[in-house]
């Protein structure tokens, strides 16, 4: 802990923007909620990773296929790294990789809502398959948005690690969002398949949005207070649906 935090109430610190740094400084609440925000962000990348890895093989063309392989790559990379914040709290990293089938998924008509599924952490979305490559390509923009958005909120957090890793991975995130943007830019000019592409919106778009959360989250008030999260879901929701909107219009595909 910085500061003088030792003379001042750990809430009080936080909520004038102090920072943990350490996990000896982390009392047990505040540990728990990191360490659940922490184990969300590595099986959801993991499980991201696993699933758009099988698309690499149905790329239309090399291009392509080097920008899936990089976002399979960096997706995995980026889950390394925070798994690396979480050992230091005592989880076991070899275990972790292997405790969980990242690309299981559910029947591509099941609806999870924004409830958790399975044994492990990932958000909802990300149990969901992939139908072929104009699929991945209109997830990946939907959800890349998203995560750009939600990311924001983990660089501002009070845990100065987690906070500083996230800073290095939100512009890949973006970059990777950019990918699948040029991607279904080239697809939007295919009146080919412009009927796929908008089934695919479809069917994606309230499934990224309820990577949000509910609109009312008891858990909020606790994270905001331990200074995890400054947004409320429906505010960080409301922000993705503009930005969203406003690429589909562009391209077409609203």
């Amino acid at each position: 802990m910085t500061n003088d935090s030792d003379t001042m109430d750990l809430a009080d610190y936080l909520a004038r923007g102090g920072k943990l740094t350490a996990p000896g400084n982390v009392p047990p609440r505040y540990r728990a909620e990191v360490m659940r925000m922490m184990a969300s962000f590595v099986d959801s990348e993991l499980a991201g990773s696993a699933g758009f890895a099988d698309a690499i093989n149905k790329a239309p063309g090399i291009r392509e296929r080097i920008a899936a392989s990089r976002i399979v790559l960096e997706k995995a990379d980026h889950a390394e790294r925070v798994l690396a914040l979480m050992v230091e709290f005592g989880t076991d990293a070899a275990r972790y990789n292997s405790a969980h089938d990242w690309a299981a998924r559910v029947a591509r008509d099941d609806d999870l809502g924004h409830t958790r599924q399975g044994g492990d952490m990932r958000l909802s979305v990300f149990h969901y398959p992939l139908a072929g490559w104009v699929d991945a390509v209109v997830m990946n923009v939907l959800m890349g948005q998203a995560t750009v958005i939600q990311l924001g909120e983990l660089t501002a957090c009070s845990y100065a690690p987690l906070a500083e890793v996230m800073r290095e991975i939100q512009p890949r995130e973006q970059r990777h969002m950019e990918l699948g943007l040029e991607g279904l830019e080239r697809l939007a000019e295919d009146k080919s398949r412009r009927d796929t592409a908008l089934a695919s919106v479809a069917y994606w778009r309230p499934r990224v949005a309820a990577s949000f959360g509910g609109p009312q989250s008891v858990r909020f008030d606790r994270l905001h207070a331990l200074g995890l999260r400054q947004r409320e879901n429906a505010v960080l929701r409301a922000e993705w649906d503009a930005a969203v909107t406003a690429r589909l219009a562009g391209l077409g595909l609203g």
